[in-house]
């Protein structure tokens, strides 16, 4: 006889800097609900992504990568992705197969064997590394830390990702769901916009300027045709960032506006009509009030 019996629980993802969490997140989910960039330290906060598959509800939790903090930002980001494990049923820890055991990912793991809880371990970019590397990789890192299964995955390709996805729907406690069956997340529209617009930082300026700015939005105001009208205000550290941004005539900012709008309209599947304005505001990586706007608890 089939069980019928739901099943929902929080999957955690956690691992190094870059090593493919925010896009085995999106490849889950089937949308973009965290950002994603060649750079490191991308996602600065928990990121939900709910997921139905069969009678399961996987609640698929993106964290910040984790390294040694510096900043007020940098200690409230390694917080928020500690607080994601030890928050979750299962922890998925994901290691760049290309890189293997570094120093980080060593730190990561001994703090989780520390933890006694239940850990899958998933070895990302296999796609890119010889196989008969991936086995000493997996003995090395299991001597170290007790994980119940080992998966081997490309969260470019989606190699994988499916038989990954079927096991966590199988082992979740049972219990009612948490969300309803056709949520996608539970980042709030507002807090989606300027994180795309973030995104678009990210993607379209390079070196530092990205770490030295944030986005927050101001307001989000829905119109009577259906559409939203939304301003979000990008804090950057330094006058010469706000060059950076703004470009030639402005072409830089609206370029990063267009192309942030095209992705939140078809997240949000209504129109939407974005304003962008850029201060510089140094510093701001240490103010608690601009911490707490983009969705990051305060930390001492």
């Amino acid at each position: 006889m089939q069980d019928m019996t739901t099943r929902c629980g929080f999957v955690a993802i956690v691992g190094a800097p870059n090593a493919g969490k925010s896009t085995l997140l999106n490849r889950m989910a089937g949308a973009k609900l965290s950002i994603v960039s060649p750079k490191a330290q991308t996602t600065r906060f928990r990121v939900l992504g709910i997921l139905m598959r069969g009678e399961s509800q996987i609640l698929l939790v993106d964290t910040p990568g984790i390294f040694q903090p510096r900043r007020k930002l940098d200690r409230a980001m390694v917080a928020a992705a500690w607080t994601g494990a030890e928050d979750a049923d299962i922890t998925l820890l994901l290691v760049d197969a290309r890189r293997g055991l570094s120093e980080s990912v060593r730190a990561i793991v001994e703090r989780l064997a520390q933890s006694r809880r239940r850990v899958w371990l998933v070895l990302n970019k296999t796609d890119l590394v010889d196989r008969q590397a991936l086995l000493p990789l997996t003995a090395e890192l299991s001597a170290l830390l007790d994980v119940e299964h080992v998966y081997m995955v490309s969260a470019r390709s989606g190699d994988g990702v499916e038989d990954l996805l079927s096991a966590l729907a199988a082992s979740l406690p049972e219990g009612p769901y948490l969300y309803p069956e056709d949520d996608l997340t539970d980042l709030p529209d507002r807090l989606l916009a300027a994180e795309l617009v973030r995104e678009q930082i990210f993607l379209q300026t390079h070196e530092e300027v990205p770490y030295a700015a944030t986005a927050e939005t101001e307001s989000f105001r829905e119109l009577p045709d259906g559409s939203v009208r939304i301003e979000v205000t990008i804090y950057v550290a330094r006058a010469g960032h706000k060059a950076i941004l703004i470009g030639e005539k402005g072409s830089r900012i609206r370029s990063i506006g267009e192309r942030a709008r095209k992705d939140l309209s078809r997240l949000l599947d209504r129109t939407c009509h974005l304003f962008l304005n850029v201060k510089e505001r140094a510093g701001w990586d240490e103010e608690r009030a601009r911490l707490r706007a983009i969705g990051l608890d305060d930390t001492p």
